[in-house]
């Protein structure tokens, strides 16, 4: 029986994520399968990937073909790497403790660049935010403006209207104390 390793589609309608799995290649695509040795979810930034890696590896030893986008996957997760150099200790190129050990310093190097690039990403998303909030409050502080510029507009048109109105009662108060003073 030929074996793939390859994806199977789960999740709703514009929000897929896959499942990785082992299933015979005549197999449909989200039919049976022999074994789920994982998952990927593209959705997310960067994109979340779970595996067994033992099984993974056991897989591909034993013949199983992944597909391009897993072969991807498997080779992000470091499972081709320690394919190869399982198989260079077969050959007896090298030891398995320096095996081990080269695989472990892929490992950490791999590590640190994912860091780096997680550090990145957060830092331009705080970056866009600190920009929109500055925007932000320029854009009230012009609106404060304008509602001041108006305020003051409607005080200015107001206010003539009232000082003949306030000089009116005194007159008339006036008037009376002077017809009063006239008797």
């Amino acid at each position: 029986m030929a074996t793939k390793l390859r994806l199977q589609r789960r999740g709703r309608k514009h929000y897929a994520f896959y499942q990785i799995v082992v299933a015979d290649s005549r197999a449909p695509r989200d039919g049976k399968y022999i074994e789920r040795i994982g998952s990927y979810n593209p959705n997310t930034n960067p994109a979340t990937i779970t595996l067994d890696f033992d099984r993974a590896l056991y897989w591909l030893q034993v013949g199983a073909q992944p597909t391009d986008t897993v072969r991807n996957i498997l080779s992000d997760e470091g499972v081709l790497m320690k394919k190869h150099l399982l198989g260079g200790v077969k050959k007896g190129a090298f030891t398995l403790e320096e095996a081990e050990k080269r695989f472990e310093d892929w490992k950490n190097r791999k590590l640190q660049v994912t860091h780096s690039q997680k550090s990145k990403v957060e830092e331009q998303q705080r970056a866009e935010e600190k920009a929109r909030h500055e925007a932000e409050i320029e854009a009230n502080k012009a609106k404060a403006q304008e509602v001041a510029k108006k305020k003051a507009e409607q005080e200015a048109a107001n206010a003539p209207a009232e000082e003949p109105a306030a000089q009116e009662p005194t007159a008339a108060a006036e008037e009376p104390a002077k017809e009063e003073s006239a008797e």
